[in-house]
């Protein structure tokens, strides 16, 4: 519970990026003895979303644009390793209905204006890619990427979410593109779609970083 709730709050900028946990505060807060949050703090840590410093002092990173374009780097290089597995497995046909599933959610949320319920559904797409290819090594490593995804696209606001999705109609998407192309084979097409989308991403993230974020809707 209190690893749920501390990740809720990281992800949706409640604890913004730069603040420094005190275990003490916490257990207060929480109700719980001390044990209970060091555990907590270390499994965020290993997933990313925390930062240990010297002194064991604990606080929720300050991610730069440096680090967006790394994050974003070694996703391009896992998700396109994921992709190439699928195809060269013949899994293609199989891997296309779990990922068809959150393009049409996707397509629905986004025709509805639920931006929120798109980047849930974004992340989920990505997340099935490479747990499709079969490797528990990619997966594994995956999870920690994706974990540090979490913390650049749970800060975007609703219109900065919208912008990230702009010149994609339903059913036109980059993620249907990619889905259809590892469905048909494409290697060369769904790696560059991938890395198109991972471009595209780190643009309006980096956008978001030079200009300040937007006011929340």
């Amino acid at each position: 519970m209190v690893t749920e709730r501390l990740r809720e709050d990281i992800i949706e900028g409640t604890l913004a990026p730069g603040t420094q946990l005190s275990e003490v505060e916490l257990a207060t807060n929480f109700g719980v003895s001390r044990g209970p949050i060091r555990e907590a703090l270390q499994r965020l840590i290993q997933e990313g979303l925390l930062r240990g410093e010297p002194h064991r002092r604990v606080s929720v990173p300050v991610l730069t644009k440096e680090d967006v374009a790394d994050i974003y780097l070694a996703r391009t290089a896992l998700e396109s390793a994921a992709a190439q597995s699928i195809i060269a497995s013949g899994k293609s046909e199989e891997a296309f209905e779990q990922l068809d599933r959150n393009v049409r959610a996707m397509d629905s949320a986004e025709a509805a204006g639920d931006w929120e319920t798109v980047k849930r559904h974004d992340l989920d797409f990505h997340t099935v890619l490479v747990a499709a290819s079969g490797s528990r090594r990619l997966q594994r490593m995956f999870s920690t990427v994706i974990s540090e995804t979490r913390l650049c696209v749970g800060a975007l606001t609703a219109e900065e979410a919208r912008h990230g999705h702009e010149g994609e109609s339903p059913g036109e998407g980059t993620h249907r593109k990619i889905s259809e192309m590892i469905r048909d084979g494409d290697t060369a097409g769904a790696l560059e779609a991938l890395k198109k989308h991972f471009d595209d991403a780190v643009s309006v993230l980096a956008g978001r970083d030079a200009e300040g974020p937007a006011p929340r809707k």
